[in-house]
């Protein structure tokens, strides 16, 4: 029997000054909020009901889940839980049903269906996918999760230009093996933002 695919979208609720804190000292905190919004729900109308995987949005904070109004009603949520980005991705790779899994960020206007598409692809050949960001860190992680789940993240300097580099040192550390995608612009700064625009 096969195991469905799930895609899962990591959202923060989207309040003033908790989005896209970098690219609010840039343009300001409504713009930056503006920005969070529009992004995040062209993601999920882009690939949030695709009938090739399921989608699950993974929510911050975890009270977030049962508000109404923010994400569409048809598509599951669950919370992130607690600990840093490394532990919030972690607990989602080992909580949810079995099947392959693929995290992306709720707010990278270039993911498409093409992307996602390709990510699932990889994982039929590797144990691991990551899609790099322009800025040394990445759009995209999955893993096959088979046999098991394993951890690959412990020890990344998340926020940083290393934290790629390190997540591919844990996946080399673990003798898993791993596809890369196409690079992707990442929007945190003004400058980004201005260079998504232009483009």
């Amino acid at each position: 029997m096969a195991l469905d695919p799930q895609l899962v979208i990591m959202a923060k609720q989207p309040l003033i000054g908790r989005v896209k804190t970098r690219l609010a000292r840039d343009i300001g905190h409504a713009e930056a909020l503006r920005f969070f919004r529009s992004a995040s729900e062209s993601l999920i109308r882009r690939v949030g009901r695709d009938p090739r995987w399921q989608t699950v949005i993974a929510v911050s904070p975890d009270r977030a889940v049962h508000e109404r109004g923010i994400w569409p009603d048809d598509l599951p949520r669950v919370g992130q839980g607690e600990g840093d980005l490394g532990h919030r991705m972690g607990s989602l790779f080992r909580d949810l049903p079995p099947g392959p899994v693929i995290i992306i960020g709720a707010d990278i206007p270039a993911i498409g269906k093409k992307q996602v598409a390709a990510a699932f692809d990889a994982l039929g050949r590797s144990d691991t996918v990551i899609g790099p960001a322009e800025d040394g860190g990445y759009w995209l992680i999955g893993m096959k999760r088979r046999p098991r789940v394993r951890e690959i993240f412990e020890g990344v300097r998340w926020s940083s230009e290393h934290a790629m580099e390190d997540t591919l040192k844990n996946i080399r550390r673990q003798k898993m093996s791993v596809t890369t995608l196409e690079r992707l612009r990442d929007v945190d700064t003004g400058a980004d933002l201005a260079r998504w625009r232009a483009a």
